[in-house]
C-alpha cells in the first residue's frame, strides 16, 4: 500500500507541527553559526503550506509535493527556501502523475530530493550541511526498501539515519554557508539544516505510521 495525495498532505501537516514545535531550537542552532533565521524561515514556509492545503488538497502526491515546493520557494528567504523548495520540486517531478506513492517511487523521490539539494547547494558529504543528514537517509531508505520494508518502515529507517547524520555535523568544519566563515570555530555546533532535515523525515515517518 502506498501514499495517496491525502496521505502526503497529512505528512506535510505533521511536519508543520514539528517545525513549529522546534522553531526556537532551530533559531538557536542557527544563531551559533549563522544568522538565526532558519527556524523562523521554515516556520513561515510550513505555515504557508498549511494555508495552501487548507485551500484544497491537490489530486495527486506529485501535485502536493509541487505545491509544497512552490510555496517554500516563494515564501521562504535564506537558504532554506531554495534548498527545501528544490528538494520538493525534484521529488514532485520524479513522482509525476502517479496516483499513489509506493515504496520504489518513494525511494526515487527521496533520491531526487537529495540530488536537487546537492545541485542547488553544491554541498557534499562532510561539508556540515543538510546533505550530511539527507545522504545517509536516502541510503538507509534504499536498504530498507530492498529488504521489503513498507513506506512507514522506509521512512523510519531514513529518519534514524538522518538523526545520526545530523549529529555527525557537530564534529565537522563547515565548508558551505555562513558557518563556513567560522572555520574551526564552527566545530562543536549542530548544523541547523541537518537538524531540520532529520526533524522533517521523522515527522513524515510518524505520519506514515
Amino acid at each position: 500500500m502506498g501514499c495517496t495525495a491525502e496521505g502526503l498532505a497529512t505528512a506535510l501537516r505533521a511536519a508543520a507541527g514539528v517545525v513549529a514545535e522546534h522553531r526556537a531550537e532551530l533559531i538557536e542552532l542557527d544563531r551559533a553559526i549563522g544568522d538565526a533565521d532558519h527556524g523562523e524561515n521554515l516556520h513561515r514556509g510550513f505555515t504557508a503550506i498549511l494555508a495552501a492545503l487548507d485551500a484544497g488538497t491537490p489530486a495527486t502526491p506529485g501535485a502536493v509535493a509541487k505545491l509544497a515546493a512552490t510555496t517554500l520557494i516563494s515564501k521562504v528567504g535564506g537558504a532554506a527556501g531554495p534548498l527545501y523548495g528544490t528538494a520538493f520540486l525534484r521529488a514532485a517531478t520524479k513522482i509525476g502523475d502517479a496516483g499513489e506513492l509506493d515504496v520504489p517511487l518513494l525511494v526515487e523521490a527521496l533520491k531526487a530530493a537529495l540530488e536537487g539539494v546537492q545541485a542547488r547547494g553544491k554541498a557534499v558529504e562532510g561539508d556540515a550541511t543538510m546533505v550530511d543528514a539527507l545522504l545517509p537517509a536516502v541510503a538507509a531508505a534504499e536498504a530498507a526498501a530492498d529488504g521489503g520494508a513498507d513506506p512507514a518502515a522506509v521512512l523510519t529507517a531514513a529518519a534514524d539515519a538522518a538523526d545520526k547524520g545530523a549529529e555527525s555535523t557537530v564534529d565537522l568544519v563547515a565548508r558551505k554557508g555562513r558557518a563556513s566563515y567560522l572555520g574551526e570555530r564552527a566545530v562543536g555546533h549542530l548544523d541547523p539544516g541537518a537538524r531540520s532535515t532529520a526533524l522533517l523525515l521523522r515527522a513524515f515517518a510518524e505520519a506514515a505510521r
